[in-house]
């Protein structure tokens, strides 16, 4: 017997665990500092921050430039990804209440899979599908108890729409780049593009660095440091190793982090509908995560015929 595929690499997955854990703790930090910083400036500090201590290790270690052929992808998964998508989300959580948001948002693991799909030719397994589907229809249910506190504009909507698109478009743009360049050259260049493409918000972000409570700013740092410089490092080792679509599946237990953090950080406790929503999440990207084992039989081996034997 034989499995039809090979088992997943452990350090891959434990690459994943550390990337959604810190991804969820940054929404509780996003809304601390976001009371102090606007969207563009929030992004560019988190970006510097991110910047510094993911050159300090590519310096150390010596990685060298990536190859120029890793390039296209660094710079589009740079400003679609690293640029763009944080500016839009930062502003769009401004606009909508937190679960509008968390619901919009998590279009993206879709639009992952489906251009993945499309421009990579990503798998798409029963498995994976039907996971995504349990993990969407949690994020709706989660989405769907938390909305209605604080309002929703339509322009809320439609940022936290183009973050997500902005999303899926740098993760499958990202993906071709691993194959060339090492995890930390794509995810150090890409950060750097994300805060070139980020400067015309560096006059708000000096003003606001002054006046800005050192909370604020703090949780800014932690922004950079560990949801973006580590998150998104363990990020680009785990998309090296697995397909994208795969990938963006995980993301889905966010929102059940989120709930949880929230409860534990905030004191902000949940209802059962959302901790149904974020036992579905759950219970989707394990699905999606684990691997049929279709057992091949072997094919016989005809025995020798008597004239045959010498």
């Amino acid at each position: 017997m034989k499995h039809s595929s090979s088992p997943p690499d452990p350090r891959a997955a434990g690459a994943a665990l550390v990337t959604v854990v810190l991804w969820a703790s940054a929404f509780v930090s996003i809304r601390s500092a976001g009371a102090a910083y606007s969207p563009g400036a929030l992004a560019l500090g988190r970006l510097l921050a991110g910047v510094l201590v993911l050159g300090a290790i590519w310096a150390v270690r010596r990685e060298g430039w990536p190859p120029r052929a890793a390039w296209r992808g660094i710079a589009i998964s740079g400003v679609l990804w690293f640029g763009f998508y944080m500016v839009a989300l930062n502003w769009g959580e401004q606009q909508v209440d937190a679960g509008t948001a968390a619901l919009v948002v998590n279009v993206g693991p879709l639009l992952i899979a489906l251009l993945g799909a499309r421009l990579l030719g990503d798998p798409m397994p029963p498995r994976l599908l039907a996971g995504m589907a349990v993990s969407f229809a949690g994020a709706v249910t989660v989405g769907l108890s938390m909305s209605g506190g604080g309002g929703s504009t339509l322009l809320g909507v439609v940022l936290c729409l183009l973050a997500a698109v902005a999303y899926a478009g740098g993760v499958v743009a990202q993906k071709p780049a691993l194959a060339r360049g090492s995890a930390l050259q794509v995810t150090t260049f890409g950060c750097l593009v994300g805060a070139v493409a980020c400067l015309p918000f560096a006059g708000q972000l000096v003003h606001e660095v002054a006046h800005a409570p050192v909370s604020a700013t703090l949780n800014m740092v932690y922004l950079g440091v560990f949801p973006t410089a580590i998150a998104f490092s363990t990020w680009a080792y785990a998309l090296a190793r697995t397909t994208a679509s795969r990938m963006g599946a995980t993301t889905y237990a966010v929102p059940a982090l989120v709930v949880l953090m929230s409860w534990l950080a905030l004191g902000e406790v949940p209802g059962v509908l959302t901790l149904a929503g974020g036992v579905l999440c759950l219970a989707g990207v394990a699905v999606s995560r684990s691997r049929s084992h279709r057992v091949t039989t072997p094919t016989p081996v005809a025995e020798p015929r008597p004239e045959q034997v010498s």
